[in-house]
């Protein structure tokens, strides 16, 4: 996997890879990542990768990783 830059933004690190033809896109936030792949063949190439990650996209991720937080801090209480 080589790294190719990472994604300038105010939510979270994000990180653009490039794998066996997919451009993969990872997002962390402390403890918690999600990882987005997506083919070369659907994107023209880095630049619409990074237009694809709007405001909108980005809450979505924000929510999610509150999501999953609550989700594990419940599995530790248990």
């Amino acid at each position: 996997m080589r790294f190719v830059k990472e994604i300038p933004n105010t939510y979270c690190k994000t990180s653009l890879y490039v794998f066996n033809g997919k451009y993969i896109i990872k997002f962390e936030a402390g403890l918690l990542e999600q990882v987005f792949k997506v083919s070369e063949m659907d994107v023209t190439g880095e630049q619409e990768v990074e237009e694809m990650l709007n405001d909108m996209f980005y809450a979505r991720v924000i929510q999610r990783f509150k999501d999953m937080a609550e989700d594990f801090g419940k599995l530790l209480e248990d």
